[in-house]
């Protein structure tokens, strides 16, 4: 009698048979069933014998490394849903706000009905093309950003083996302009907002180049007057949902860093200001009486802010914005931004001789190299500027 073959085969052995119909199927091995202890296998399909053995190879490599993964039979949209429901719970929610909006809008349209097991480089790298030909290059890559953050989940819960984005190549982005104000808008610009009810604001924003969000967030216990520091290490912010509220977060920072707080020595001038600023709270507390609130409320934290509105309750995001329009719109530069006071105190430091690390550490920048790409042509600017000072002393000289 013969002996009967073992029908156990080893993780990663496989088989080739063709069948009735004519296709090639190759059956192979990747484990043994906990319980049973039979052994797992996979049948996979081809036209050509070649194709099968190919396909084997490959899943036997993964299997000897440990690598291999399940096939996973999801779409892409139903993991974008579990990923948007149970893998933000880390984030602020305005960004994860925008994540779920990026998802509704991009990613499910145009790659939902794939497959993850399926999704290529290759279709990434389309579907990108395709919306970079109505989208900016910075809209672009926050989708990839949103896609890559989802499959690397995916990688991580193991249902497919790599993150098909990797590779894949995002449109250039050109490098926004900087336009900080003039000497003479400057001017301008300080003489128009004198008496103006957000007059301190402006000229604390222009002389520190705090962001708005990290002025509406500066609370009292901030400021050292002793010392004469500013502690910064929150921010004012909206979730942008519809009807969504404002909320007190952490100092923005890249999303491979921790919080962190920054403190910085403005000038002297500047500690006047805030004593100033502390004055004219008393007098709108005193105006309001009774409908002042004394400290505002916040995700369960009472806050004692610097600045605020008329009934000492949060000062908008849109009231400073269109004030601050207004006001330049009526000296002729309406394209200037309420960023661009920062800008110009970033610049208006390099000409006053600061150095790189300092000018740095005060915008609250990760690293100096960022500070340096940012503004370092306004030295080149500069430098040109005095050459030509230099040359029409020179030439008043020996003319």
């Amino acid at each position: 009698m013969a002996r009967k073959k073992n029908s156990r085969a080893a993780a990663g052995s496989g088989t080739i048979r063709q069948r009735r119909d004519g296709l090639w199927e190759g059956r192979v091995s990747i484990g043994t069933d906990p319980g049973s202890g039979k052994p797992i296998r996979r049948s996979i399909y081809a036209k050509t014998q070649k194709e099968v053995r190919e396909r084997l190879t490959e899943i036997t490599s993964t299997v000897d490394k440990g690598t291999y993964t399940k096939p996973c039979k999801m779409p892409l949209a139903q993991w974008l849903d579990i990923w948007t429901e149970d893998f933000l719970g880390d984030i602020k929610p305005s960004t994860a706000h925008l994540y779920r909006e990026t998802v509704r809008l991009y990613l499910k349209p145009a790659l939902g009905a794939t497959k993850l097991e399926s999704l290529t480089l290759h279709d990434i790298q389309h579907v990108y093309n395709t919306l970079g030909k109505r989208l900016s290059p910075k809209s672009v890559k926050n989708i990839h950003g949103v896609l890559h953050a989802a499959l690397d989940a995916a990688v991580s819960a193991e249902y497919i083996p790599r993150n098909p984005t990797k590779g894949v190549k995002l449109p250039k982005r050109e490098k926004p302009d900087i336009t900080p104000m003039s000497e003479e808008e400057q001017m301008a610009f300080l003489q128009a907002i004198k008496g103006h009810k957000h007059e301190l604001l402006y000229q604390i924003a222009l002389f520190t180049g705090l962001r708005e969000s990290e002025l509406l967030g500066l609370c009292w216990d901030n400021v050292d007057f002793k010392r004469g520091t500013i502690t910064v290490k929150q921010q004012l912010r909206k979730d942008q949902r519809k009807g969504g509220g404002y909320y007190m977060t952490s100092l923005k920072m890249s999303s491979s860093e921790k919080a962190k707080t920054r403190k910085i020595m403005p000038a002297p001038f500047v500690m006047h200001l805030l004593k100033e600023q502390q004055i004219k709270t008393l007098e709108m507390k005193f105006k309001a009486g009774e409908l002042w609130t004394d400290k505002v409320e916040l995700d369960g934290h009472e806050y004692d802010l610097v600045f605020r509105n008329d009934d000492g309750g949060l000062l908008s995001y849109r009231t400073v914005f269109d004030c601050f329009k207004r006001i330049v719109a009526k000296i002729g530069i309406p394209e200037i931004r309420f960023h661009d006071l920062r800008h110009t105190f970033a610049v208006n430091s390099i000409r006053a001789g600061d150095d790189w690390k300092t000018i740095s550490e005060n915008l609250g920048h990760t690293d100096v190299a960022f500070t340096i790409n940012t503004y370092g042509h306004f030295v080149d600017s500069m430098r040109q500027d005095s050459a030509a000072r230099q040359e029409s002393f020179i030439s008043a000289l020996f003319g």
